[in-house]
């Protein structure tokens, strides 16, 4: 999945067998729990359903599983922490330019 240079793309599949490209942004570690951020790679931009996905990452038989995140107050914890950490980060590049 991972690559030196440019993005990073998954396909992953859903419970009813319809796989989707991700477009892998960062991961980040979260009250003890490792979550990736994504964006669908093959989804147009302008679409309603557009949008961050988080998922979690399990270690089950030795591989990494990703496993969707269905508490929706988590799911708002860990995309604000996620938002805080591309503004700190931004924040930090612009001041190390200066």
């Amino acid at each position: 999945m991972d690559s030196e240079f440019g993005a990073s793309y998954i396909t992953i599949e859903d419970d009813d067998g319809n796989e989707f490209e991700l477009e892998h942004l960062s991961t980040l570690e979260f009250e003890g729990e490792e979550y990736m951020v994504f964006l669908p790679a093959d989804m147009d931009e302008d679409d309603p359903d557009y949008g961050f996905i988080i998922l979690r990452v399990e270690e089950a038989d030795g591989e990494e599983q990703f496993v969707s995140v269905d508490d929706e107050d988590l799911l708002q914890r860990v995309y604000e922490y996620y938002m805080e950490n591309i503004f700190s980060d931004e924040e930090e590049e612009n001041e190390a330019g200066e």
